[in-house]
């Protein structure tokens, strides 16, 4: 069906990028509207998920995030308002949706209610500077502040003044975006990372924007370097800009933003189960480069009884930083060493970069040149750039075939005993400066330059690493990625990179890995102790308090850096290490529950209290807590010298859990914190479930393990997951899952529902009241 709007559409009046409407045709759940430039369309994925589109450089998406068909049948309403009020409606059972003239498309709620609307007054960055007050500030050094900017693609969007907004992934800074500018170029900076910095490692172009009455988010699937102003411009709007692409953006509704979560990662992917001992702890370290350094440090760590369960070996374990390869002079007997670290329950990660040694007779150099597979040169000569092998050539990883090359080269880490990837500067990272925009890659089946590419290079490893790791070992591939773009959560875990042993970093360290969580990248962690620089012994028992809650939990540092193993520092620092580790191993069936939920849902595993308490304004820019699922609140130190804290507990009861003193929520007081002691507290009517003490995710089999419940007085439902925490057989309903019903009066009742796994002792825990 074909409305024409108006027969002769010509008009003197300049109305933009796409003019006036002329007509609109609907073809089941996409409409496409003639305007006097060009056809744009809306398509309607689901009731709650509206997708924006006007291709200015392709005719469709290429998506990378997204994988396959996401559209669900829908009931869908078109009205012709044109002639009464200037817009075509369109309708879901959850969302209206308003298309104008020049493509304004504006989002309301069933009932009327706006949403998202789009700014419609001339955009103004406030008092201009003139050309003598731009040179005294050049003079002196100081950046000039720019003015409005007009993007190739662009959207402006209506904010509200008490507008909150979260996501976008890996940024910097606090927790709401709000008045803050950013940049999507996935980046390796090795400077301190500070709020003010505009990128980092990787690119997540989804954000949700709150307020105390609704909430919605957008995701703007652009691969292009892109902008988000999010008020700082101006605090009218919000600004979307990329230099290149297409206009194609998501608008997602939902309830709360825990709904609007589970619709973006139904779009781009759920965060899959990783394997069980993934959710032990790891030691890292940029040094560690012989096989005594490896025994001395699994040694050191089972004689001050500290669990562990990841030890990563970094770039000096290749043969001259020759990916796939392993130096056979610094491990002349590498079999016996991780032989060693087996039978000790220890498993072993490698990092693995994209940069390819240029060197004759090296086999992967050789085939990936014999088969095509690297980056080119605008004149067809493969790409050259510098990283650690030195003259290194990068791999076209957008082509499904190199890809495939790629992961089955992942037997030779296999076929020794590794455990686990890890891939390294993938922004793609080099040392003769930046890649030059021209260079030429593949997007599957046609060429694509480096500043298309760019931000989905990572992704596009993770992918080959989780595929080949999958179809050669079987089992749920455990990988880290430093660079990725948003979907990269199907394929990969990841950390924040390169942070610094710095208090700021510490404080930094929630707020970042909260978003991150809420933007898809479920599994997360930081180098615990930070990267670089020197961690004093108080920074150090402060973080390790913040990292047993984080996802991926991995103390890292960096050659030339003081090293930061707990026994480094004193005997106080490897107490209080082992308090805090040995509690997170008791807790490890919850966080096991919980990396099931984020599977299930989408909901992250550390989450912001505002994702929780969305009504509750105390907790829109509260930093410096966060939930470990929806029944732990962790309120660390993150302070130097402080001894004591500031606690912000939302609405409810809840328990402290080292005292187990009742508390209400709904208030602020004073916890005393001293360096021992990390404020925990427990929602009422939680049962939490607990290990014994154990120095490795096995050591105690799983036809016996004793699981105890800790009952808090009120009344709640918890459900409890067990399979057997290595390979994909629980998709096929080889798992166990409890429902336990905390009735209130210390009584818990248990309800089966499904048991498709071993008899899991039973299943006669140890309650505990």
């Amino acid at each position: 069906m074909i409305v024409n709007i108006c027969e002769n559409r010509k008009t003197e009046r300049n109305l933009g990028m796409f003019g006036k409407l002329l007509s609109y045709e609907v073809k089941g759940q996409n409409i496409l509207f003639q305007y006097e430039k060009m056809v744009t369309r809306i398509e309607v994925i689901s009731d709650e998920i509206i997708n924006v589109f006007a291709g200015l450089r392709e005719e469709d998406h290429r998506s990378k995030a997204i994988e396959g068909s996401k559209v669900k049948e829908t009931n869908v309403e078109v009205g012709d308002l044109y002639k009464e009020k200037g817009y075509v409606e369109i309708s879901t059972d959850k969302v209206i949706c308003r298309v104008g003239d020049d493509f304004m498309v504006d989002f309301f709620e069933k009932d009327g209610t706006p949403v998202c609307l789009e700014y419609r007054g001339k955009r103004n960055n406030g008092e201009e500077v003139s050309e003598e007050v731009k040179a005294l500030l050049l003079a002196e050094g100081h950046a000039v502040k720019e003015g409005s900017v007009d993007y190739a693609v662009q959207s402006v969007k209506c904010l509200g003044k008490e507008d909150c907004i979260y996501g976008l992934g890996d940024k910097t800074g606090f927790l709401n975006k709000r008045n803050y500018e950013y940049e999507n170029w996935n980046s390796d900076i090795p400077d301190a990372h500070e709020e003010f910095f505009r990128s980092l490692y990787k690119s997540i172009p989804f954000f949700m924007v709150h307020n105390a009455e609704r909430c919605y988010g957008i995701f703007f699937d652009n691969t292009f370097k892109s902008y988000f102003n999010f008020g700082k411009e101006n605090s009218d709007y919000i600004v979307l800009g990329s230099d290149e692409g297409n206009l194609d953006y998501y608008y997602i509704a939902g309830d709360s933003m825990a709904e609007i979560i589970g619709h973006y990662t139904y779009l781009t992917g759920r965060a899959p189960m990783q394997q069980k001992w993934v959710l032990g702890l790891h030691q890292s370290r940029w040094g560690y480069s012989s096989e005594e350094e490896f025994r001395y440090i699994a040694k050191s760590m089972r004689e001050c009884e500290i669990p562990l369960d990841g030890l990563h070996f970094d770039i000096d374990y290749m043969e001259k930083y020759k990916v796939f390869t392993w130096n056979q002079d610094r491990f002349p007997t590498l079999e016996k060493l991780l032989d060693e670290l087996k039978e000790m329950g220890v498993k072993p990660i490698c990092i693995i970069d994209p940069g390819v040694k240029v060197e004759e007779g090296y086999n992967v150099y050789e085939e990936g040149i014999a088969n095509d597979y690297y980056a080119k040169t605008p004149e067809g000569e493969v790409y050259v750039n510098e990283v650690w092998p030195g003259d290194a050539v990068y791999p076209d990883f957008g082509k499904p075939e190199v890809r495939k090359w790629w992961g089955k080269h992942h037997q030779f880490l296999l076929d020794k005993g590794i455990r686990g990837v890890w891939n390294d500067m993938n922004e793609p990272a080099s040392f003769r400066g930046p890649l030059p925009d021209d260079v030429v890659f593949t997007d599957e089946d046609r060429p694509a330059l480096h500043k298309e590419m760019h931000n989905v290079y990572g992704h596009n490893m993770a992918k080959a690493t989780y595929e080949g790791l999958k179809e050669l070992g079987g089992k749920r591939p455990f990988m880290i990625t430093r660079a990725c773009y948003a979907g990269s959560q199907k394929y990969s875990t990841v950390w924040t990179g390169d942070n610094q042993s710095l208090w700021n970093h510490l404080r930094m360290a929630i707020p970042q890995q909260c978003n991150m969580g809420i933007s898809g990248l479920s599994f997360v962690g930081t180098d615990i102790g930070g990267f670089g620089s020197d961690c004093t012994p108080e920074l150090m028992a402060r973080w390790i308090q913040v990292g047993v809650f984080s996802p991926l939990c991995r103390n890292h540092s960096a050659a030339g850096t003081k090293p930061q193993e707990p026994w480094r520092f004193s005997d106080e620092i490897v107490d209080i290490y082992r308090k805090y580790v040995n509690l997170r191993y008791e807790l490890l069936p919850y966080f096991y529950d919980t990396m099931r939920n984020t599977e299930e849902t989408g909901l992250p595993m550390i989450r912001p209290l505002v994702l929780h308490y969305p009504k509750d304004k105390n907790v829109w820019n509260l930093n410096d807590e966060f939930l470990l699922g929806e029944n732990l609140l962790v309120a660390p130190v993150v302070e130097q010298g402080a001894t004591r804290r500031m606690v912000y507990l939302p609405e409810g009861t809840w328990y402290d859990y080292w005292t187990k003193e009742e508390i209400k929520g709904g208030q602020y007081f004073i916890k005393e914190a001293p360096l021992d002691v990390c404020p925990i507290y427990v929602k009422a009517g939680t049962v939490l479930p607990k290990y014994p003490k154990q120095m490795y995710v096995g050591e105690i089999a799983d036809k016996d393990l004793v699981l105890t419940l800790e009952v808090y007085p009120g009344e709640g439902k918890y459900v409890h997951y067990f399979d057997n925490g290595e390979d994909f057989a629980y998709r096929n309903g080889e798992y166990n899952e409890y429902l336990f019903e905390n009735k209130g009066d210390g009584n818990v009742e248990i309800t089966v529902l499904n048991k498709g796994y071993l008899d899991y002792a039973d299943m006669k825990p140890v309650i505990v009241k």
